[in-house]
């Protein structure tokens, strides 16, 4: 029963460094990656879709995304859709593609998506944490019912801990290498 509610608290923190890889993808670098369009969403006939959805987001150079839109009609629409991101973009129309020239992150502008890292990397940390206390609450509650004893119960917590020890130290390490690739030039 202890080896459940650690392995259930296992999983969950896996899923939540997943989420922040995922999160991490959205923030920019001075590359351009067709993962910093995920977000976006545009309005397709009334409903609010997907820009992957609407349309063929690719990379043409380092500094430069392209979107072809399936349907000429759908062309302002994206544009409008990623103007009013909060991206800083501006998609240039050429016919049926849209070019989105990325221009070069300045420093302040590295700084501000350093602290922006650091706060998605804290959000992270308080959802392993509050991972670590469901997982705690499980077994004190067990306690309470008689199922384990209070050497099993501290025994199982500090195994609680080192699983969230480990979580914590791989959120701290996708965080630096984010923060390296910020900060290269």
């Amino acid at each position: 029963m202890i080896n459940d509610i650690i392995k259930e608290a296992d999983q969950r923190m896996s899923k939540t460094i997943e989420a922040l890889h995922n999160e991490l993808k959205g923030v920019r670098t001075g590359r351009a990656n067709v993962s910093l369009l995920d977000g976006i969403m545009v309005d397709y006939y009334g409903s609010a879709s997907a820009l992957n959805q609407v349309a063929n987001v690719a990379v043409q150079d380092s500094r430069t995304l392209t979107v072809t839109p399936w349907e000429k009609t759908m062309i302002e629409p994206i544009e409008k859709a990623i103007m009013s991101s909060n991206l800083g973009l501006n998609p240039v129309s050429a016919g049926m593609v849209i070019r989105i020239p990325l221009p070069p992150l300045t420093e302040e502008r590295r700084k501000d998506l350093v602290r922006l890292v650091g706060q998605i990397a804290e959000n992270s940390k308080i959802a392993l944490r509050n991972i670590r206390r469901d997982a705690n609450t499980h077994l004190k509650q067990m306690l309470n019912d008689k199922d384990i004893t209070e050497d099993d119960l501290h025994g199982a917590e500090k195994r609680v801990q080192e699983v969230t020890d480990k979580f914590v130290g791989q959120v701290d390490n996708v965080v630096s290498e984010k923060e390296k690739e910020l900060m290269e030039i």
